[in-house]
């Protein structure tokens, strides 16, 4: 007796098609798992033969043979179980076998038979939707996968629910789309006192996608300010938001199956290591990069980080994707978010106020923030200096413009990136601009153009940072509401970028 069940292997973000074969044939009794199972595969047995003596099933005294197939690609995790229980049960002819070759299934199994949740529902229910097949999860995994619209999604509590759905005796209702109610932020740039032209950067940043870095004393609101970004970003895109979750997903961080809309806001603490900020680890998971896939990445106190870490984000700042590479695993995570940063002018963090300054002043301030390679810092668009707030200014009233009103300026500049980029594959946001597209869309006119070449004459700047200058240009002529590039536009993208300390 043979039958089949489907699942999925995890590569990344893609699940792969795994055929799960079963075999009862006459011998001595045994029951094995062939396919380059790794351990928590090979204990499924274990777990499947409680599940079903639990339902008052015996194993035949023959010998029991599963193959994962194909048999040359790694198998992970727990989510095996249910399959495995599937093909069998289709063996032994409790389930229709066209019920089971029909279905891809997941989930790990209790000794009492009920399913427990498992990560990675949404991957494996777009690989359903692709092969025209049902999805069986477990009920508490249902309303992620069920965001999928083109696939159907079978939630089930237990293995005997899987039986009585199949023989017909109780079929189960598809699952539906789980929601996440976001509630409001209480933060507001309103919140910040001063720092006008910190907001400005933060402002351009959000509209274009720009990698911003802000240096200032202790306590001047850099963290502040970087906690409020996501107040101006607008909502993601069903596509963005579909994106952000599988990774979200594969991580076991989607709250109540439901998929949020508001941009990821990663901010790790600077001790993190290279496999939590890039991925690897076992099963080269995503790292922190991925997690802010399409959100933010803040990186506080970025000269405490290691340098060898720091040095692995130039690749994916400027690809937007990352290869997580390994002995047993290549695994491509996609990475496309904006960088904020923070740093002090130097280790004590007063390097400006000379009545505070340690005695190595201003050397101190070289060595500090040397630690950023200059190949690093030739990647961040904008550079902002954050000087400290006056007492005066912090009994005043909050002023300057709320967070909502900023977001309606960031948002009008997007959907003009939206429409400008619609036809050009790979492009999302101005920071993304390259080649022949950015001669096209970011040529400024002739004061610019002059204004831009004298600049990069006197102060140096590489072929990168002349490009990254006309990029912040286009955004600020967006947020202008203007079609061309004139020199104002030009002289504030060179000022966030040679006009500063950082």
């Amino acid at each position: 007796m043979t039958a089949r069940a489907y699942t999925v292997a995890f590569q990344g973000v893609e699940a792969r098609l795994v055929e799960v074969q079963c075999a009862v044939s006459p011998g001595l009794p045994a029951f094995s798992v062939v396919g380059l199972p790794n351990k928590a595969v090979s204990e499924a047995r274990d777990r499947v033969r409680s599940a079903l003596s639990s339902m008052a099933i015996a194993l035949p005294s023959k010998r029991i043979t599963i193959n994962l197939s194909p048999a040359d690609l790694p198998k992970e995790g727990s989510h095996f179980d249910l399959p495995i229980a599937l093909a069998l049960l289709a063996a032994l002819e409790i389930i229709p076998k066209d019920a089971s070759e029909g279905t891809i299934a997941l989930g790990e199994l209790s000794l009492d038979g009920s399913l427990v949740p498992v990560v990675g529902a949404l991957p494996a229910a777009m690989t359903a939707a692709t092969e025209d097949r049902t999805l069986l999860c477990p009920g508490a995994s249902g309303p992620e996968a069920a965001w999928v619209d083109a696939a159907t999604v079978i939630g089930a509590d237990s293995l005997a629910d899987v039986v009585r759905h199949y023989t017909g005796q109780h079929p189960i209702t598809p699952a539906t789309s789980g929601e996440v109610a976001t509630a409001p932020s209480l933060r507001c740039l309103r919140d910040v006192k001063g720092q006008e032209r910190a907001k400005r950067a933060l402002e351009i940043a959000a509209a274009g996608r720009h990698h911003l870095m802000m240096v200032g004393a202790p306590g001047s609101g850099k963290s502040m300010l970087a906690a409020r970004i996501p107040t101006i970003l607008p909502p993601m895109s069903p596509t963005e938001a579909l994106q952000t979750s599988m990774i979200h997903s594969l991580c076991g961080l989607l709250d109540q199956g439901g998929i949020d809309l508001t941009r990821p806001f990663r901010e790790p603490h600077h001790t993190a290591s290279m496999a939590a900020i890039v991925g690897g680890g076992r099963g080269a998971k995503p790292g922190e990069i991925s997690l802010a896939h399409n959100g933010v990445l803040f990186l506080d106190e970025l000269p405490e980080f290691n340098r060898t870490v720091l040095e692995t984000l130039r690749q994916p700042i400027e690809t937007g994707e990352v290869m997580v590479a390994r002995a047993n695993a290549h695994v491509k995570y996609p990475s496309r978010f904006m960088l904020v940063a923070a740093a002090n002018p130097c280790k004590c963090g007063y390097l400006a106020d000379a009545s505070r300054a340690c005695s190595r002043a201003p050397v101190c301030g070289e060595d500090y923030l040397g630690r950023i390679s200059g190949p690093l810092m030739d990647r961040i668009d904008l550079r902002v200096d954050v000087p400290p707030v006056a007492f005066t200014d912090l009994d005043q009233p909050p002023d300057g413009e709320s967070s909502a009103t900023v977001a309606q300026r960031v948002n009008t500049a997007r959907q003009l990136q939206e429409h400008r980029f619609s036809a050009q594959d790979g492009m999302y946001q101005n920071a993304d601009l390259e080649g022949k597209t950015l001669d096209d869309l970011a040529c400024p006119d002739a004061e610019g153009r002059d204004l831009l070449l004298r600049a990069a004459d006197r102060f140096g700047l590489s072929a990168r940072g002349y490009h990254r200058v006309l990029r912040v240009a286009r955004t600020i002529a967006d947020l202008a509401g203007e079609c061309d590039i004139r020199r104002p536009h030009v002289a504030e993208a060179l000022s966030f970028r040679v006009g500063t300390s950082g």
